[in-house]
């Protein structure tokens, strides 16, 4: 079956090395930090302000002082550090984060990303994703495969103005992790129970499939 958006920040998890600094955007990507193994040392960065960020607080332990970029209250690690928009987007543009993880409205054979359309719509802006797309050198967008029509989010070219050009290194939907190369998606791995060629149906842009496809493991 379909991942759940959880499995999909747990198994981008995976993803996480020790020592990685890692800027975890809006929607997804904020519940990556609750599946990050205990046994490596990693900094969560948001582009609000706050190296060290942890994950959620447990209901009736949240602060109010303390919110992610999406404005929803996280924890503060040990250590952890607050500064403003200029430290923080100094980071960001000197390539001092190893790890983007980014939601998206779609993706393109390409690496090229759309997470945004227009005030009042979808997302009000592109926000920081311009810079953290235009400076960071290792790209993973956590995603749904389709829209809520069923139409594919994965495609040729995307139809939403682009937030990133020839970017996006890495993918993980709801129905698969795949990877693009020479303008191309490559299916990397398929969720439990989901099909190749329910993947295939599901992706309108060029996919390569080569050999046996092995299910996520979590």
């Amino acid at each position: 079956m379909a991942l759940s958006k959880e499995q999909i920040a747990q198994r981008i998890a995976k993803e996480v090395k020790d020592g990685y600094y890692v800027n975890l955007g809006i929607g997804i990507p904020t519940l990556v930090a609750n599946f990050v193994r205990d046994d490596i040392s990693v900094e969560f960065q948001s582009e609000n302000g706050i190296l060290g960020m942890g994950p959620f607080p447990f209901e009736g332990e949240e602060d109010p002082d303390l919110i992610n970029a999406g404005k929803q209250t996280i924890t503060a690690l040990p250590g952890a550090s607050f500064f403003d928009s200029t430290m923080s987007f100094g980071m960001i543009r000197g390539q001092h984060v190893d790890l983007t993880i980014l939601g998206a409205m779609e993706v393109s054979q390409n690496g090229d990303i759309a997470n945004w359309k227009i005030p009042g719509k979808m997302v009000k802006g592109m926000g920081g994703a311009m810079d953290l797309v235009a400076s960071a050198e290792n790209i993973i967008v956590a995603m749904m495969h389709t829209n809520r029509d069923g139409e594919s989010k994965l495609l040729k070219e995307c139809s939403l103005p682009l937030t990133g050009v020839k970017c996006v290194k890495k993918i993980v939907t709801n129905l698969a992790v795949l990877e693009i190369i020479d303008g191309k998606f490559h299916l990397l791995e398929r969720a439990p129970g989901i099909s190749v060629e329910e993947i295939i149906k599901a992706t309108e842009g060029d996919l390569i499939v080569n050999g046996n496809i092995i299910e996520m493991k979590f």
